[in-house]
């Protein structure tokens, strides 16, 4: 364990930066797992509406260094493209 003053300052920083980190993380990946059952389901309304709410955590994610930018872009795109494919099922079926 560190002795020095700042050394315990930065322990105690850092156990509440993960704290905030780990609520981030959660917070995103529910919202990521709420948007992957609504385009399973292919609920077109839901899957929508959550759309923008998604996209908008994940970039906060990552500008906060929680993910990183490649890992979002491609969230964002997987999630656009399963969005995608059921707006175009209904007009194709």
């Amino acid at each position: 364990m560190a002795n020095h003053y700042s050394s315990l300052k930065r322990v105690r920083i850092t156990e509440r930066r993960s704290a905030v980190n780990k609520v981030r993380k959660s917070r995103l990946r529910h919202a990521i797992r709420a948007m992957r059952r609504a385009v399973e389901k292919k609920d077109l309304a839901a899957a929508t509406a959550l759309l923008p709410k998604t996209f908008s955590l994940i970039d906060r994610a990552a500008k906060w260094g929680i993910i990183k930018d490649n890992t979002a872009s491609r969230y964002k795109s997987r999630l656009h493209l399963r969005l995608k494919a059921i707006e175009s099922a209904p007009a194709s079926a």
